[in-house]
């Protein structure tokens, strides 16, 4: 789940062009009808959550922070500025922030903080993606089926959760309203052997990607990461 949401799962720039690829993959102007998973998303302004997400076979930990920054409007549609922070065992902080509307999840702006390069604001043109990825993306959210109420703790503490089972990609999801603004509550995949855990719920979340940003370009940044890499040869 956290690999649709990543977040949806967006922001997370550990390496630039990379997750900049994996961003068209994952979101678009145009998206898919709304599946039965998303009513998790609970939008309340000022609200997160942190987590902590650990590899049992040996991969990177690190801490994520999502939270809901202010309330908008698209085209008369309800909107929000979703911002997410994550934060690697050697202190690393990466993240951005994106203008999502509730009704259809589409995503409309985004701004990352490029490592290096600092705030940068997405081409709308770039997140758009293919008709066939748009259909991949939709039926990976339909995997996702209720499968009864079960009491989860956490760190964060005890939370009364409805279970959602995904056979197909091998993960299980513990969701509660209680919790923005995806409702996770704790998520643990076989496949990827990793755990997700809420650490604590957040209040007055502050907005981390507010100054000016560039218009992103990515033929310059593929240029300065090829340079980066004969630098390091």
């Amino acid at each position: 789940m956290k690999r649709m949401m990543g977040v949806l799962v967006l922001l997370v720039l550990g390496a630039s062009v990379p997750v900049l690829a994996q961003m068209q993959m994952g979101m678009g102007m145009e998206m898919f009808s709304r599946p039965a998973i998303m009513k998790v998303f609970h939008p309340v302004v000022g609200k997160g959550a942190l987590y902590q997400s650990n590899s049992t076979s040996g991969g990177r930990n690190r801490m994520e922070e999502w939270s809901l920054l202010s309330k908008d409007t698209v085209d008369g549609k309800d909107a929000y500025w979703m911002q997410m922070v994550n934060t690697d065992t050697n202190g690393g902080i990466t993240g951005g922030k994106a203008l999502v509307t509730v009704d259809n999840f589409q995503f409309h702006r985004m701004i990352v903080d490029v490592p290096g390069q600092g705030l940068m604001e997405i081409p709308a043109n770039m997140l758009m993606m293919s008709a066939r990825n748009r259909q991949n993306m939709q039926d990976s959210f339909n995997q996702w089926q209720s499968v009864g109420s079960e009491t989860v703790t956490v760190p964060a503490g005890t939370f009364s959760c409805e279970h959602w089972r995904n056979d197909k990609d091998h993960e299980d999801l513990w969701t509660s309203d209680k919790v923005v603004p995806f409702g996770m509550v704790k998520e643990v995949s076989t496949r990827s052997q990793s755990v997700m855990l809420l650490v604590k719920t957040l209040d007055n979340v502050q907005d981390r990607y507010s100054g000016p940003a560039k218009k992103f370009d990515m033929q310059q940044m593929m240029q300065q990461t090829q340079q980066q890499r004969q630098q390091n040869q």
